[in-house]
């Protein structure tokens, strides 16, 4: 504290600020940095919109997963005569035949076949020798014949189970047209996050010593790989367990959760460990300048624990003390790593 007080009363020349600005000035300059930043964000929220799909199944894969898993009851197979068996449909012989289950509406050719119709099907190969899952009998679908031997549409490759299908629910039309925009519109921000960074650099680099300008570079880098493992650490260790508990709860009813509410929900918390993850790069900075060391933020351990423990709780989306300490702990860990980055790469504030 005394560092970040002695920065605010110390003088220092104008030439080494590079020029003092009127408030109007710095109005104005914050004015154009906004203009550059929401710019630069509308073009990339175009650009994103093409890939806002693929943006949209990589992200709704946990709840899907989730929601499926919810509804699944485990009943143990009855082995009473000693031969039943799970195995992957790729790891069946040639020859084999068994019912097969539509699990989802399906169209071949001109037939569209419902979901959950069967018809007996045998591994077999084709006129060029390839092995596939073809009708061993004709399926009738409403006023149109499947023959026999035609080949069904399957994925052997696929880890997909059957049932994992449950889709997020929409109430109009427009929505998944305003979801789109929505996800591109996140999307865009993350992307233009190194050049939103380097604007807020701008801004307040004016009041920096020139070599400590310098440190730009380090800090957007630092800052954008930073902001990545924070998304990643949410989106496979966070959002899991934190699904898992709020769809527990909803065992008794009929699982069915709006797309828009979901997304807000995942990128909520994606954006905030991306904040969070923060600590690393925003203490690198502040101790090259001087602002603060490692000494300092050993002393303020307990200080800074409770506020973690404060930011976990409200960051959290269930109140479960499990789930928050899921928060905090990687805040605790980052707070350590911070710790270690001011140790390494502090020194005294100095004009050169």
């Amino acid at each position: 504290m005394s560092s970040f007080l002695r920065f605010l009363s110390e003088p220092r020349p104008a030439e080494e600020l590079g020029g003092q600005m009127s408030f109007l000035e710095h109005l104005d300059e914050l004015r154009k940095r906004l203009m550059w930043s929401i710019v630069f964000v509308i073009v990339a929220t175009m650009l994103c919109w093409f890939a806002s799909r693929r943006i949209y199944n990589f992200l709704a894969v946990p709840i899907e997963r989730a929601l499926a898993e919810a509804e699944q009851k485990v009943v143990p197979i009855d082995g009473r005569t000693g031969g039943e068996a799970i195995v992957p449909l790729n790891h069946i012989n040639e020859n084999d035949a068994g019912r097969y289950v539509f699990v989802a509406e399906t169209r071949i050719g001109t037939a569209v076949i419902p979901a959950g119709a069967t018809v007996t099907a045998r591994y077999a190969q084709d006129a060029a020798g390839k092995l596939g899952l073809f009708t061993d009998e004709p399926l009738y679908v409403a006023n149109e014949i499947l023959p026999k031997g035609v080949r069904l549409p399957i994925d052997f490759n696929s880890n997909e189970k059957a049932g994992l299908n449950d889709r997020l629910v929409v109430n109009t039309a427009i929505e998944p047209f305003s979801l789109y925009i929505k996800v591109s519109l996140y999307a865009a921000i993350c992307v233009s996050l190194p050049f939103l960074l380097w604007q807020i650099w701008a801004f307040v680099s004016p009041g920096l010593y020139p070599h400590e300008r310098g440190y730009v570079f380090p800090f957007i880098g630092l800052s954008s790989i930073s902001f990545i493992l924070g998304g990643i650490f949410a989106y496979k260790v966070i959002f899991p367990p934190a699904a898992k508990y709020l769809l527990g709860l909803g065992q008794d009813f009929r699982l069915l959760l709006k797309a828009d509410d979901y997304f807000d929900f995942i990128i909520m918390i994606m954006l905030g460990m991306g904040l969070i993850f923060q600590m690393p790069a925003i203490a690198y900075v502040l101790s090259r300048i001087g602002l603060i060391t490692a000494g300092l933020m050993v002393r303020v351990w307990k200080t800074a624990t409770i506020v973690i423990l404060i930011v976990a709780a409200i960051v959290s989306p269930t109140n479960d003390i499990p789930n928050m300490l899921l928060f905090a702990a990687p805040m605790l860990g980052l707070y350590v790593i911070s710790i270690i980055v001011a140790w390494i790469f502090g020194k005294p504030r100095s004009a050169t």
